[in-house]
Parts: structure tokens; sequence; C-alpha cells
């Protein structure tokens, strides 16, 4: 009788018998997943940490650990304090949530062209004659954006990069005068 080999599959735990002769099979047929291509994450610390926190450990003789105070605060210092860890999880939660009813009360979210997180609407700012030089190209007969207009101001709470639009409805009058001025050169 031929000798057959097992094999576990990582995935699902099934056992998998394979014959000799057909060779091992490359995909697990209860699961469909790669045997031969288990892949490992390691999640943890950083090496330079881990190495630090093995080197407390080896250094570390006296039965009474948790009594030394030294060595409490080389750990403290190699592993950081996880307090920190804890209180900067609850604020970045309660941020998340905060950004998150901000983000569904805005009219338009524009991505972040840094960082493609969605930026938040800061503000507006009403730009008159006096500030600002509408500009009329020779193809057309009136200025491409004619004052006053309104600029809406967007921050991205990732990267801080700042972005303006027009608004809403300066949007619609920009579009209209391109319309315009493509209706008057026919």
């Amino acid at each position: 009788m031929e000798e057959q080999q097992q094999t576990v599959c990582p995935w699902c735990h099934t056992e998998i018998v394979w014959d000799e002769e057909l060779g091992p099979e490359r995909h697990c047929p209860h699961c469909g997943n790669e045997l031969s291509g288990y892949r490992t994450l390691q999640l943890g610390l950083d090496a330079e940490l881990e190495d630090e926190v093995d080197d407390l450990e080896e250094e570390d003789e006296d039965p009474d650990w948790e009594d030394n105070e030294s060595f409490k605060k080389q750990r403290d210092a190699a592993l950081g304090d996880l307090s920190e860890l804890r209180q900067y999880s609850r604020e970045r939660l309660a941020l998340d949530e905060t950004m998150e009813r901000i983000l569904d009360d805005q009219l338009e979210a524009p991505e972040c062209p840094s960082c493609r997180e969605y930026m938040l609407e800061v503000g507006s700012s009403h730009v008159t004659g006096e500030s600002f030089t509408s500009r009329t190209p020779a193809a057309m007969t009136i200025p491409l954006l004619p004052t006053p207009f309104d600029v809406v101001m967007y921050v991205c709470p990732s990267c801080f990069h700042t972005e303006n639009r027009l608004s809403a409805q300066d949007q619609e009058r920009f579009v209209r005068s391109l319309a315009k001025a493509a209706e008057e050169g026919q």
C-alpha cells in the first residue's frame, strides 16, 4: 500500500491527504486558499523597541522584578507610557466622530490632494472689486469671474492643507458666463 502524506491547511485547519504520485495540493480543496503561500503578519513593537525590551529582560536578574523601580523605569521608557496611548485613542475616536458629524452637514466634502482625507469646510470669504481684479480673456467680452463672489475655504484635519472653492451659487454663475461667451462666439 502506498504511503500518503498529510498536510493541515493553515487557513481552515482541515487535514488534507494527498497521493505521492499526484504530488502535494497547491490549494486547499475545502477553503480554496493557497497551501504553500501561507503568509504571516507580525504586529507589535518595532524591532528596536523589541531589542530594548529583550535586553532589559536579560539584564534583570532580580527575582522580585516587580518591586525593582529601575527596571520599571527602563521598561516604561522602552515601551512608552501606555496611558498616553489609551488617551490618544479616546481623543482620536472623539475627533473622528466630530469630523463625521461635520462632514454630514457639508454640501461638498472635497478630498485632500495631499493625503486623501476629506476636508472640512471652515468658512467663506466675500470677494469684492477692491480686493480682486477680474481677468477678461481675449475670447470673451466679459470677465471670467465678475465681482462680488464668495469663496469657501476647506482645511484637511490630517495634514492641514487648505483649499478654496467657489460657492455653489458662484459656480453656477461662472458656468453660465462661459456658456454665454460660447453662444456669442458662434
